[in-house]
């Protein structure tokens, strides 16, 4: 099972994007999936995670500001970004856990004008 992350890119302050992560090879569904990132220098975060039950978890720099979902076969999750900030520039990792947890790849989102 392979978590494939997309999405990413440039965007000016105040801007949206939506980043997908789906798992390709995958028959059954993940428990927790989410996202985390990491800013040049820095420490990777979560950023936000949602369950089985879709109860989501927010850091609280984005909250208000992005929503996480998943589709109802529990194999792909959403990142909706609204209000870009220059500091939400980072690389955006998906994580799907079940038994363990697997990684995306990173998906570079840049916030500048």
């Amino acid at each position: 099972v392979q978590l494939q992350a997309s999405g990413g890119g440039l965007v000016q302050p105040g801007g949206s994007l939506r980043l997908s992560c789906a798992a390709s090879g995958s028959i059954f569904s993940f428990n927790d999936m989410g996202w985390y990132r990491q800013a040049p220098g820095k420490e990777r975060e979560m950023v936000a995670s949602i369950t089985s039950g879709s109860v989501t978890n927010y850091a609280d720099s984005v909250k208000g500001r992005f929503t996480i979902s998943r589709d109802s076969a529990g194999n792909t999750v959403y990142l909706q970004m609204n209000s870009l900030k220059p500091e939400d520039t980072a690389v955006y990792y998906c994580f799907a856990d079940r038994y363990w947890r697997r990684w995306g790849q990173g998906t570079l989102v840049t916030v500048s004008s």
